[in-house]
C-alpha cells in the first residue's frame, strides 16, 4: 500500500473517531437530561440543544416519553453507526479489499442507516400530527431533517455491500483455482 493511501486510511480514521466521539456526547447529554428530566421536571424547558419540551410534557408525559424516545434512539443509533465505520476502517485492508468481516461489516452499516432514515421519518411523520393536536414540535426538526438522505445513503451502502460481496464470492473462486 503507497504511503498516501496510509494517510488516507489513517485520516478517515481520525475524522470517524471524532464524528463517534461528537455523536457519543450528544448521546450522552440527552440521556442525561432524559434522567434529570425523571427528578427534576423544571429542567425540561432548556434541555440539549435550547430543546424546550416542558409544554408537552405538562399536556402529555406519554407523548413527551415517545417524542424524547425517537430523539433517543436515533442519536443513540447513529453513535453506533459511526463506531460500526470506525470498526471497518480499522480492520480494512487495501491489498485484500474483498473479506467476508468487511462484506458484513457495509451491510450492517447500511441496515443500520435504514434503521435511522426510517425512525427519523417515523418521529417526523408523528411530529407533524402531534402539531394539529396543539403542541409545539418545531424545535424537534433538527433531529430528524435528514431522513431522506439516511435512507438514500442506506441504499448506496447497500449497493456497495453488494458489490463486495460478489468480489468475496470472485476471489474465493480465484483462490480455489489456483
Amino acid at each position: 500500500m503507497s504511503n498516501s493511501n496510509n494517510f488516507v486510511f489513517k485520516g478517515l480514521q481520525v475524522v470517524a473517531w471524532i464524528i463517534f466521539v461528537g455523536l457519543c456526547i450528544e448521546a450522552g447529554a440527552l440521556i442525561f437530561n432524559f434522567i434529570f428530566s425523571f427528578f427534576n421536571p423544571q429542567v425540561l424547558h432548556n434541555l440539549y440543544q435550547k430543546l424546550d419540551l416542558s409544554e408537552m410534557y405538562t399536556h402529555n408525559k406519554w407523548i413527551f416519553f415517545g417524542m424524547y424516545s425517537f430523539i433517543l434512539f436515533i442519536a443513540i443509533m447513529k453513535a453506533q453507526l459511526f463506531y460500526m465505520v470506525i470498526r471497518l476502517l480499522s480492520k480494512f485492508d487495501p491489498s485484500k479489499p474483498f473479506s467476508n468481516f468487511v462484506s458484513d461489516q457495509i451491510t450492517q452499516i447500511s441496515y443500520v442507516t435504514f434503521s435511522i432514515g426510517i425512525i427519523s421519518y417515523i418521529g417526523r411523520q408523528i411530529a407533524k400530527s402531534l402539531e394539529h393536536y396543539g403542541y409545539a414540535t418545531d424545535n424537534l426538526n433538527p433531529f430528524w431533517t435528514d431522513s431522506q438522505a439516511f435512507v438514500l445513503m442506506a441504499a448506496v451502502i447497500y449497493a456497495i455491500a453488494a458489490i463486495f460481496k460478489k468480489g468475496v464470492e470472485i476471489q474465493n473462486e480465484n483462490d480455489l483455482t489456483v
